[in-house]
């Protein structure tokens, strides 16, 4: 027994002994104009724990307890409230022009748009196992005390990578865009090449892409954050991406998934949403509208859409007539579930109806016409597609095939600027000769029966290499090395290793055309991404006195010097060590047999880098040259890399005009 202040003693009994509520008969009231009730049942009556109590009813532990209690003072509760009126603002709320942020709404009738062969649940599941690692945990990879968080932090130590001031992350130019996608590209390809060495998890997608640009839009290596309607400074139209999370480090397009993107202006006093950026890559019923226009679908796939967010930002934009950037998601050749999306410059919505679409719901559609007087973009990869198909025929076309068979793809040689009906002759060969021996070099390869894979310390290829395979998937080379050691003759893996990549043949599409002022140059009818290989340098190998003797003679346009000064492609602060750094001065001779290495041209503000590349070979010394893109490649872009510098005592031998008409041009090359 127990006494409460200022009360009796209490019975706990009547507490202890209370019957489950399973156990008990539900009672209900009678109708209010009944005087009795049925049998064996009682008036239904509700009583607050504080009371007022009806005749016959106590208070009962512990509510009896409550001191100073009165039976006509209690406060009424107050009606529920709906959970769904405590939901967060829509993201409308944004002075003009503000922050781009992260504009990251996860909706299932957002407008998604597949990514690099993803789907949008796949992206949004990993990123949210992502963001679920970096509060506690980590992601442990095959290699022993290695974990994403730490391998990103010591990256941004050892290139010393600031933040951008404020003038360049909200307004950017030309420089911080290619330096904010290098250094996605190169994290990006690390990540990835951490992530091969860890044993698939059954369900769990790996996104490097997403977990690059997570760790970017956090450290605030970023550019063009605020929205804008209009260009983008630093965007150039044909410029191509193969990630989503690219065009949002950038600010060409906000959100990672939803494929409009808007923000609102201050009409008066009110505010409405605006269009500024849409992408279409055949994840709804979009259609193609003529050479410059395009039928867009509005956002919601799983019943009638609404003229909400950004359907409302497209309906506005037609009225108000502004620029809207568009980006066409396309087909990625080199990556069949993959996209590549290209800057097709700007639009404007010319009108919109609602229609009932193949689902069978209403959707609303927006025919949208690309503003006159840009350059080509997407027109021209529709031409390019109808080469390939046979469709239409390539102008100016002088041999579809310069290779004669030669090399895995065709290489077609064309003049469209004048009469000349091709190069000087010289003999296709795809291989590199060694006019004698060279000198030996230990490594002989590894005995790896199958097919070389990430993380195996058993490859005595993977282990020169530093423990890693050097490239990842496609090709793709993770970043410059003083020299990089693949599989050969002497390895017993087969010809489809992963680490036999400069061994395959061409995997783009080439052309040698002719240009305007700089005799026949190199360029690819496919988009290339940043790391993709292109070729290898073949011709003859010969010794350094023979270079300077076709130097003499003025017949040095198809030579390769590799005993030349050459920077690191990849400039970032704090990077020196990755310069090419060939075992012996390699001079390759290309004028009367080669490839189509020797017709690329140099450039100050080159987009291909070459790799010194060893292969295992026990009989002889087996050193290759190996062209990589720096960045991405749009279509139809001359390939150029740097001839490198002389020392100074040969600084007036071979010196010629540049005419790369790059911005950074030093105005001669060797």
């Amino acid at each position: 027994m127990e006494e409460s202040a200022g009360e009796g003693p209490i019975d706990m009994s009547r507490v202890l002994n209370v019957k489950p509520l399973r156990t008990l008969t539900p009672v209900f009231s009678s109708p209010s104009n009944s005087s009795s009730f049925s049998q064996g049942s009682a008036p239904f009556v509700c009583v607050p724990p504080a009371g007022p109590f009806p005749p016959g009813v106590s208070p009962f532990f512990p509510f009896s307890g409550i001191p100073n209690q009165s039976s006509g003072d209690h406060t009424p509760i107050s009606p529920a409230v709906p959970i769904n009126s405590f939901r967060s603002p829509e993201p409308l709320r944004r002075a003009a022009n503000g922050n781009a942020g992260s504009s990251r709404r996860v909706n299932r009738n957002n407008r998604g748009v597949e990514e690099d062969g993803y789907s949008d649940d796949q992206a949004q599941s990993s990123q949210s196992r992502y963001q679920k690692r970096k509060k506690g945990g980590h992601d442990k990879f095959a290699s022993p005390d290695v974990d994403t968080d730490v391998m990103v932090e010591n990256i941004f130590q050892s290139y010393n990578l600031v933040q951008f001031e404020a003038a360049r992350l909200y307004d950017g130019d030309k420089d911080s865009v290619g330096y904010v996608l290098l250094v996605f590209n190169l994290l990006r390809r690390q990540i990835a090449q951490l992530e091969d060495t860890k044993e698939a998890t059954s369900g769990q997608s790996r996104r490097p892409d997403l977990k690059t640009g997570n760790v970017l839009m956090t450290k605030g290596i970023r550019t063009n954050a605020k929205k804008r309607v209009g260009a983008v400074p630093g965007v150039e139209i044909g410029d191509i991406f193969f990630f989503r999370m690219e065009l949002c480090t950038i600010g060409l397009h906000a959100p990672s998934m939803a494929g409009i993107d808007y923000m609102s202006v201050r009409i008066s006093q009110d505010e409405e949403p605006i269009a500024v950026s849409i992408v279409s890559s055949g994840g709804y019923e979009d259609d193609v509208d003529g050479d410059d226009g395009l039928i867009y679908t509005g956002q919601g796939k799983e019943m009638d859409q609404k003229l909400e967010r950004g359907n409302l930002a497209l309906e506005k934009s037609l009225h108000r007539g502004n620029d809207i950037r568009v980006i066409r998601g396309i087909k990625d050749v080199g990556n069949p579930t993959g996209k590549v999306y290209m800057y097709d410059g700007l639009y404007r919505i010319q009108e919109s109806w609602l229609e009932k679409g193949k689902s069978g719901s209403n959707v609303f559609r927006y025919k949208l016409g690309r503003l006159p007087g840009q350059p080509e973009a997407y027109k021209t990869w529709k031409k390019i597609q109808q080469w390939k198909d046979g469709t239409i025929t390539r102008f100016g076309i002088i041999l579809p095939d310069l290779t004669s068979g030669c090399e895995t793809l065709p290489v077609s040689l064309v003049n469209d600027v004048d009469n000349e009906k091709g190069p000087a002759y010289f003999t296709y060969s795809p291989n590199l000769k060694y006019s004698k021996p060279a000198p030996r070099d230990p490594f002989v390869g590894c005995a790896c029966n199958g097919a070389c894979l990430p993380g195996n310390e058993n490859c005595d290829c993977i282990q020169k290499n530093g423990g890693y395979l050097p490239h990842i998937v496609n090709g793709v080379i993770v970043s410059q090395k003083s020299v990089i050691y693949e599989c050969g003759p002497s390895c017993q893996c087969p010809p489809t290793c992963r680490n036999r990549v400069s061994q395959g043949g061409l995997r783009v599409r080439l052309e040698v055309f002719k240009t305007k002022e700089k005799g026949w140059g190199l360029r690819s009818w496919d988009p290339i991404r940043a790391g993709a290989f292109i070729c290898v340098y073949a011709g003859e190998a010969v010794d350094d006195s023979k270079a300077q003797e076709l130097a003499g003679e003025n017949e040095d346009d198809h030579i390769f010097d590799g005993s030349r000064t050459y920077q690191p492609v990849e400039i970032l602060p704090g990077d020196s060590n990755n310069a090419p750094n060939l075992p012996f001065p390699l001079v390759i001779n290309a004028r009367n047999a080669g490839n189509v290495a020797r017709f690329i041209n140099h450039s100050c503000s080159p987009n291909l880098f070459w790799q010194p590349v060893l292969r295992g070979n026990s009989k002889e010394f087996d050193l290759h040259i190996a062209f990589y893109a720096i960045r991405h490649i749009p279509p139809m872009t001359e390939l150029t890399y740097c001839y490198g510098m002389v020392p100074p005592e040969k600084a007036d031998c071979g010196k010629r005009k540049c005419s790369c008409g790059s911005p950074k041009c030093r105005g001669f090359f060797y």
